[in-house]
């Protein structure tokens, strides 16, 4: 399988990008196979410099830079500008995370970009969106979590942030589905695209679910931790090794089956206590006290066998070294080795596979790191396109 099978063969991508929200949606678009230009600053992009954990690496820039090529840029000098202009010209799609004043003011904006390129796809990923009174406000992903609610949802009687960059990722990803379909209906008309995405927005289209329930009915809703707040049981429970495990009960069915293969009481399945969701939400303290006691009085390995037997979803509560040596992950072979600056390191694959394609081996690029012909072709293509 050669590498012109790749779903993105052939596109290129220009992003003048820093920290996670625009190099997460690059690398995604890396990894289908697209050409990635990552514009960074002569000092390099400063996630590259969060920590230096893995081999010398920074772990973001590690995860979210894999597959790139890096071309250093000063901005300010006439020199590098135009070369900027240049690659951009010999682009299909070119991204940036900058604010959008920011943006406008170094000429590459995609009103206009998409004056002097009619059919370039232009990105735009910001804090907050192209206008409104916040629209040139500097925006951090806690700061964006804040924004949009994710504090209020998360933790106990304490409210905690999420425990990954929630906020980045959902604008990397909306950015990444726009793209693409921008790219599909270029491929019908011609046109390109210019496409905004706001942190703000995409984290607060993640929080609808709360949003909705909170303006038109219960108002806002109690931090319930490691327990959901809308269904029961569904929540950690202790066994009697000391490990920890997940129970999640969707339906009323799974509640009495639950009962039977678990607590080996059939009796409690219709007991009026937890006949419904909406019974077992308004006693799932009792209803959980129970479920521990007894998950006490057995055996761990008893307690996985009788769930098992009953259909019930169950999951281990893995720290992050657990994880990284998860059996399924291993069994699937989900991982693979990738070469930067420091030494190789392993990686976890994409979450996804695409039939009739192999991804070649990549690399984490080094400041300025790339491949000068692939360059000079982007240019050339540029020159073409006139």
């Amino acid at each position: 399988m050669s590498k012109d099978s790749a779903p993105l063969a052939g596109i290129v991508v220009v992003s003048v990008e820093q920290a996670i929200s625009a190099p997460f949606a690059t690398r995604q678009l890396a990894d289908l196979g697209a050409t990635v230009i990552k514009i960074e600053r002569p000092e390099g992009d400063f996630a590259r410099h969060y920590d230096s954990l893995v081999k010398g690496n920074s772990a973001f820039f590690v995860w979210a830079n894999v597959g790139k090529q890096s071309v250093a840029i000063d901005m300010p000098n006439p020199k590098d500008e135009q070369l900027l202009k240049s690659l951009i010209a010999g682009a299909d799609v070119f991204i940036h995370n900058m604010s959008p004043a920011a943006a406008k003011g170094r000429g590459i904006d995609a009103d206009t970009l998409r004056t002097e390129h009619s059919n370039l796809i232009v990105c735009a990923i910001s804090g907050y969106g192209p206008d409104g009174p916040r629209s040139d406000d500097k925006a951090y992903d806690l700061a964006i979590q804040a924004e949009a609610g994710a504090f209020s949802v998360t933790g106990d009687e304490v409210m905690s942030k999420v425990g990954f960059s929630v906020a980045d990722i959902s604008a990397g990803m909306y950015a990444l589905t726009s793209i693409l379909a921008a790219l599909v209906r270029r491929d019908r008309t011609g046109e390109g695209a210019s496409i905004h995405v706001s942190m703000l927005e995409a984290l607060a289209e993640w929080l609808s679910a709360p949003l909705y329930a909170a303006t038109y009915g219960m108002g806002q809703a109690p931090r319930t931790g490691r327990r959901h707040h809308a269904i029961a049981p569904y929540g950690t429970f202790e066994l009697s090794d000391g490990s920890t495990i997940l129970i999640a009960v969707q339906s009323d069915g799974e509640w009495q089956s639950l009962a039977s293969a678990l607590l080996k009481n059939s009796n409690l399945g219709t007991d009026q206590r937890f006949l419904t969701n909406s019974d077992r939400l308004t006693n799932v303290v009792e209803l959980e006290v129970l479920i521990s006691e007894h998950l006490a009085s057995i055996s761990a390995h008893e307690a996985m066998v009788r769930l098992a037997a009953g259909r019930i979803a169950v999951a281990r509560v893995n720290d992050l070294a657990g994880v990284w040596q998860h059996e399924q992950l291993r069994a699937r072979g989900h991982f693979h080795e990738v070469q930067t600056e420091h030494g190789p390191v392993e990686l976890l694959d994409p979450p996804f596979d695409i039939s009739g394609w192999a991804r070649p081996p990549s690399a984490i690029p080094g400041i300025g790191e790339h491949d000068l012909a692939v360059l000079e072709s982007i240019i050339d293509r540029g020159r073409q396109r006139g």
